[in-house]
């Protein structure tokens, strides 16, 4: 299958910031396709995002912004909380739609999804999540700095591969990771945990 969005390069506007993946759900912990299927933080992720929130602090960051699924938007509220910041939402945020595979398990074709050979029926392509990820976090980047993301782990997928990482990475929740653009002709993001 062809990425109709090859050869269409997606940027991210060369600044620092923070993403935050949102804190676990009972969908994440029995490793089930959430997508769009609104599902809430269970006890563990609420604890996470409270953890999360204490390791932001003290770092200077001046804008949350969040998907507004209510995982992450709830993960974000915490931290905002914490850092005495109010959260803004952008609806390009939310994850992917997985289509028929939304409520089943991970499988293989996840693999294939990301490298674009197949999409579930009724779903986003890798490729379409990408070009909007990068969108939402350049929106994002508008704001005075440092700015913290706070949303999904297939997105992340779609904005590690637009920095030049690998793209099929298990991002662990509630983990504050912060990027550093590359430098002069470099073309790789660098991105550094915050616990």
């Amino acid at each position: 299958m062809t990425d109709p969005l090859a050869g269409i390069p997606e940027r991210l506007t060369a600044t620092p910031f923070w993403f935050l993946r949102h804190g676990e759900t009972d969908w994440n912990a029995k490793g089930l396709s959430q997508g769009n299927v609104d599902i809430p933080l269970n006890a563990i992720g609420l604890e996470q995002a409270r953890r999360a929130a204490e390791a932001l602090r003290g770092r200077g960051i001046a804008n949350i912004v969040a998907s507004p699924l209510s995982r992450a938007s709830v993960t974000a509220a915490i931290v905002a909380e914490a850092l005495g910041l109010p959260v803004s939402h952008d609806d390009d945020l939310r994850e992917v739609s997985f289509g028929e595979q939304e409520g089943q398990p991970m499988g293989d074709w996840y693999d294939d999804w990301i490298a674009g050979g197949y999409t579930p029926a009724g779903a986003e392509t890798f490729a379409g999540l990408r070009a909007r990820a990068v969108a939402a976090i350049n929106r994002a980047l508008e704001r005075p700095a440092p700015v913290l993301v706070v949303a999904h782990g297939a997105l992340w997928r779609a904005v590690r591969q637009a920095m030049g990482l690998p793209a099929n990475v298990r991002t662990p929740n509630a983990l504050p990771l912060h990027m550093t653009p590359p430098g002069p002709g470099g073309s790789t993001w660098m991105l550094t945990p915050a616990l």
